[in-house]
């Protein structure tokens, strides 16, 4: 390293926009511009007033990083679920194809409409099945639960009322 080209080993204390050391430099020693003045000293006061400018920086820099952050998942969220809907209409089509093999299939040992109507009937057979559980899942799920959130609910209302049972 030759002594004509400027070190990086110590922190650029003269601030952007400012000139490099040595350049621009007065015979008292402080750099031209608006870089930093160790001499220049700030009032309590003047350092305070610059708190809620800082906070309100500092609190847009995290918002604008959580929105970049939820904009980069919901990218992400969308491919994936772009991906799903793709291959649901592909499973979709291949339920179809293996329905077409079932009727070929028992073709081969019955007459055409009657592999037809068998495979026919299997399939709604199949969608009754599921609808009744489908049915009683969602009875299930709506039935009223005595100690449910709803109830709590109305407990602490009433408690907050002063009526009703409640302990201390």
């Amino acid at each position: 390293m030759s002594t004509s080209e400027p070190s990086n080993s110590g922190p650029n204390l003269t601030g952007p926009g400012s000139t490099s050391p040595g350049e621009g430099v007065p015979s008292g020693g402080a750099p031209y511009g608006t870089g930093f003045n160790p001499k220049r000293k700030r009032s309590l006061f003047g350092l305070i007033s610059d708190v809620p400018g800082q906070i309100s920086a500092l609190v847009k820099a995290e918002i604008a990083a959580f929105l970049a952050e939820i904009k980069a998942k919901a990218i992400t969220l969308g491919v994936g679920i772009g991906m799903f809907v793709v291959a649901g209409a592909i499973a979709f089509f291949a339920l179809g194809v293996f329905i077409a093999l079932a009727i070929i299939a028992l073709a081969l040992v019955l007459p055409l409409w009657l592999a037809t109507l068998i495979v026919g009937v299997v399939l709604i057979l199949i969608a009754v099945i599921l609808v009744l559980i489908g049915i009683n899942r969602v009875k299930v799920a709506t039935k009223q639960d005595p100690d449910g959130i709803a109830a709590s609910i109305h407990h602490d209302v009433e408690a907050f009322k002063g009526v009703g049972d409640y302990g201390h």
